[in-house]
This record gives structure tokens, C-alpha cells and sequence, in this order.
């Protein structure tokens, strides 16, 4: 099995790093604009993604754009696709609970203790992060975020690039737009245009 390179090697890669390591996959390293002092997963520097060094490292392995900023992941994601390495794993924790029915895309995460429910669909470079639980029919748009412990109702679509932070609640039904930003905790009970910034129960627009 061919081993995989982490782009990016700070806090959101440590946790794909455990990931991949309880589904029994090896680090061959990892890319990143420069070398991280500090480096606790104590695997080696290969370069910039988008190095020569670097290149050759992503046709060698499968990789994963490990990066938990939605606009920077997307940036690295194109840049490659576009230097012709091919598309980037996508991960599920082995303790997520995820139906059979749902979609996942290109490069997207399901973090540990997750909760996928019956025909979901998720877009590609998406996080679904630690204890999360998106439920049936909801639409996750690419390169989304649904941070810690949040909770998507049915039905639910999340426009590109928003972010629902931790323990964040969406009514059921509702549209949120893209490039939103949930603060923690908030509860949505109206549908959200793109570009909102919102905090607080009920949700309110800053």
C-alpha cells in the first residue's frame, strides 16, 4: 500500500495523522512552506507541495491536504490538480458512524465519533470534525467545515467554504450560504445568506 504525505503539519494534521495511522496507513512525511520546528509527529520535511522535491513525492503517494483553513485547503487542492497529481484521499475515522448511502468527495475528513446519517451528500475537501453529526439529506458544499460537536438537522445545505463551529445547531431545513462563519455554540433557526457571520442563540447576524 503506498504511503501517504501529509500537506501541512500543524494542529488539523495531527489529528488526520490519527486517522490515518488507526487505519493503518504510513506518513511517508510531509510538505509545508518550510520546515516546522517542533514537528511532534516526527516525520521528515519533503518540501513545497509544489516544489520539484515536492511534486515528486505527491505522484509517488497518495496524499492529503491536512489544513484547516477552508480557503487555503482549497488553493493547495487546485494548485496540484492543476500540476496534474492526482486527487487527494478522503479519510473516515474507524469509529465514525456513517450510512452507506452518503457521498463523500475528493479530500474531505470524517473525524472520530462522527455521525453521517442516510443520504447525505458531502463535497470534496470538506471537514467533518471531531463528534459532529449531519443528518439525512443534508448537503455539505466543498471545502465546508463542521467543527467539533455540531449539529446539522435534516435537510440541512451548508454553502462552500462555511464554517459551523463547535457545537454550533442548524435547524432542520435551513439554507446556510456560502462563506459563512457560525460561532460556537450558536443556533440557527432561519436560513443564512452568503457571506453571514453569526453568533448566539438565536443565531444573530454581526
Amino acid at each position: 500500500m503506498r504511503k501517504v504525505v501529509l500537506i501541512g503539519c500543524s494542529g488539523h494534521a495531527y489529528v488526520v495523522a490519527e486517522i490515518l495511522n488507526r487505519l493503518g496507513r504510513l506518513l511517508a512525511g510531509y510538505c509545508d512552506l518550510e520546515p516546522r520546528p517542533g514537528n511532534y509527529l516526527g516525520i521528515p520535511f519533503l518540501g513545497h507541495e509544489i516544489s520539484e522535491e515536492g511534486l515528486e513525492h505527491l505522484r509517488d503517494n497518495d496524499y492529503f491536504v491536512a489544513i484547516g483553513d477552508n480557503y487555503r485547503r482549497q488553493q493547495v487542492t487546485e494548485s496540484l490538480a492543476e500540476r496534474g497529481v492526482s486527487v487527494p484521499l478522503s479519510i473516515r475515522h474507524p469509529d465514525a458512524v456513517v450510512s452507506s448511502s452518503v457521498d463523500i468527495g475528493a479530500g474531505s475528513m470524517v473525524g472520530p465519533s462522527s455521525m453521517i446519517n442516510p443520504f447525505v451528500r458531502i463535497g470534496d475537501g470538506v471537514i467533518c470534525n471531531t463528534g459532529c453529526i449531519v443528518e439525512h439529506e443534508c448537503v455539505v458544499g466543498d471545502f465546508a467545515h463542521i467543527a467539533p460537536g455540531a449539529v446539522l438537522a435534516g435537510n440541512v445545505r451548508v454553502g462552500e467554504f462555511s464554517f459551523v463551529g463547535a457545537n454550533a445547531v442548524v435547524k432542520e431545513g435551513l439554507n446556510i450560504g456560502a462563506n459563512c462563519v457560525i460561532g460556537a455554540g450558536s443556533v440557527i433557526i432561519r436560513n443564512l445568506p452568503d457571506g453571514a457571520k453569526v453568533v448566539g442563540n438565536p443565531g444573530r447576524i454581526l
